[in-house]
C-alpha cells in the first residue's frame, strides 16, 4: 500500500490545503481496514472537489483513487456496483453500451460517485432527485475496522440516514446505484431571458425539459442563458422553437460563461446524443468549468423560487464583480435524512466565484441574510457561513443521524471541525 509523506493534498480549486501530509492509498478492502484500525483520526478523500473543509483532518487521510473499478452490473436487479474511487465519467459509457443509464448526472462527470452521493450533489430536473437518490446499497468500514453492508431493501429507514453521510460514519468502499434503460437526449440553449418572465413562468420553464438550467451574472435582471436538456430518440425530427418567452435560440455552442471557449462543453443546438454526453455541462476529457474558482450554493423550497431570486438580485452590484456565473436549477424532493432535498422540492442558487476568498467570504453572509426568510440549506461541499445553530434547525432528522454516527463511530474517529457544526 502506498503512503505519501511529502506534502499536504490540495483540493480541486486550490483554496484548501489539507492539514495533514499523512495520506494512505489502499488498493484492497483489507488495506482499508488496516488503515482505519491503525488511525485514531481519519478522513476520506474523494475527487477533492469540495470547496470547504468537510474532508479535512489534522492527522490522517485516506484516498481510494486506486479502487475505482466497476464491480458488478446486475441486470436482474437493475443496479451497478462500483468501488469508492470510481468517477462518473469513467464508467457511464460502459453502462450505455450495456443498455443502461443513470437517471441523472451532475454538471461535471469528473467527480467520484461516493463523494457526490455523500454530500447530496445533484444534477437538474424538476422531477429528478439528487444523485444520492439512486443509491440502493453501500459497503463501508466503520471505526472499529468492521465491514458493514447496508441496503435500501434490507435496512429501510436507517439506510436513508446513511446515504448522505458527510463522511461521518466510516470509509465507504463500494456503492450500488439503480440503473434504468439507456436513453438519448438533446440540449438547446436560449439567450437573454428577462427575469420578470420567471415570476409567472418559472415552473413552466423548468418543466420544459428533463433537465433545465438558468445561467445569470445578476446584471440587468437578465438570465444570460437557458439550457434545456430533453429526451429524444433517433426518429425525432422536431425542430426546437426559435424563441422562448422572448429569449432567442443560440446557433452555436456556448459556455455558461459566455466569454469562455465552448470547446469543453457538451454538444448543444438540438443535436441528439447519449444521456452521458448531454446531462453534464462539461465533457469528461477537458478541464471542467473555468479553472481557478470558488463555489457556493443554497437550496430553497421551490415555492419561493422567484421571490428568493429577486432577494438575491438586490445584491447584484455587490455580487457581479466577483462572479463568473450563477446557475439556477431545480431538484425533486427525497427522503434522505441529511439531504437538502429532504421532503422538499428545491430551487438551487449556485455561485461560481472568481478566486478572491476574502471578497467571497464577505459576500456569503449578505446572500444568506437575503435568503434567511426562506430557510435556505447550503450545499454540504461548498462555501457557506451559516451557523451551526441555523444548520441544525434545518434538518429534522439530525438527532437520528447523530445516533447513527454514535453507532458506527462512537469514538469520533471520522469527526472534524466541519462536522462539529452539527453538534
Amino acid at each position: 500500500m502506498e503512503k505519501r509523506i511529502r506534502t499536504q493534498e490540495i483540493n480541486w480549486a486550490g483554496n484548501i490545503t489539507f492539514s495533514t501530509d499523512q495520506v494512505y492509498y489502499p488498493k484492497t478492502l483489507e488495506e482499508v481496514q488496516q488503515v482505519v484500525t491503525a488511525c485514531e483520526s481519519l478522513k476520506a478523500l474523494g475527487s477533492k472537489h469540495s470547496f470547504n473543509t468537510i474532508a479535512d483532518n489534522t492527522s490522517n487521510q485516506i484516498s481510494l483513487k486506486y479502487m475505482n473499478k466497476v464491480v458488478l452490473l446486475n441486470k436482474e436487479s437493475n443496479t451497478v456496483t462500483v468501488e469508492a474511487g470510481a468517477r462518473y465519467g469513467e464508467f457511464v459509457s460502459y453502462l450505455h453500451e450495456e443498455g443502461y443509464a443513470l437517471p441523472n448526472l451532475a454538471s461535471l462527470p469528473h467527480i467520484t460517485v461516493v463523494g457526490a452521493c455523500s454530500t447530496a450533489t445533484h444534477g437538474s430536473g424538476i422531477n429528478n432527485g439528487n444523485l444520492s437518490t439512486s443509491v440502493s446499497a453501500i459497503e463501508f468500514v466503520n471505526a472499529a475496522g468492521e465491514v458493514v453492508a447496508m441496503s435500501r431493501q434490507a435496512d429501510g429507514e436507517q439506510f436513508y440516514g446513511l446515504v448522505v453521510n458527510l463522511g461521518a460514519l466510516g470509509v465507504i468502499t463500494k456503492i450500488t446505484l439503480d440503473v434504468i434503460p439507456t436513453f438519448d437526449m438533446k440540449q438547446v440553449v436560449y439567450r437573454n431571458l428577462p427575469m420578470a418572465v420567471l415570476k409567472d413562468s418559472f415552473d413552466k420553464i423548468q418543466a420544459m425539459g428533463y433537465s433545465v438550467s438558468l445561467f445569470t451574472n445578476w446584471t440587468n435582471k437578465n438570465i444570460n442563458e437557458v439550457w434545456i436538456k430533453s429526451l429524444t430518440d433517433k426518429n425525432d425530427a422536431s425542430v426546437p422553437a426559435p424563441e422562448l418567452f422572448g429569449a432567442i435560440q443560440a446557433t452555436e455552442n456556448l459556455h455558461p460563461v459566455e466569454d469562455q471557449s465552448a470547446e469543453n462543453v457538451t454538444e448543444q443546438r438540438g443535436v441528439p446524443g447519449a444521456w452521458f454526453d448531454r446531462l453534464p455541462h462539461f465533457k469528461m476529457g477537458f478541464q471542467p468549468s473555468v479553472g481557478a474558482e470558488l463555489q457556493s450554493e443554497y437550496f430553497v423550497s421551490i415555492e419561493h423560487a422567484y421571490e428568493a431570486m429577486m432577494a438575491i438580485e438586490q445584491l447584484h452590484e455587490r455580487i457581479s464583480p466577483h462572479l463568473f456565473i450563477s446557475e439556477i436549477r431545480t431538484i425533486d424532493a427525497d427522503n434522505l435524512w441529511m439531504s437538502p432535498g429532504y421532503k422538499q422540492r428545491n430551487v438551487a442558487f449556485h455561485f461560481t466565484w472568481k478566486q478572491n476568498i476574502e471578497a467571497v467570504m464577505a459576500l456569503l453572509p449578505l446572500i444568506e441574510q437575503q435568503l434567511a426568510p426562506f430557510n435556505p440549506r447550503p450545499h454540504w461541499g461548498k462555501l457557506f457561513t451559516m451557523s451551526g445553530q441555523d444548520l441544525q434547525s434545518r434538518y429534522e432528522k439530525l438527532g437520528d443521524f447523530k445516533q447513527l454516527i454514535q453507532k458506527h463511530d462512537p469514538i469520533g474517529k471520522f469527526g472534524n471541525d466541519f462536522l462539529d457544526l452539527l453538534y
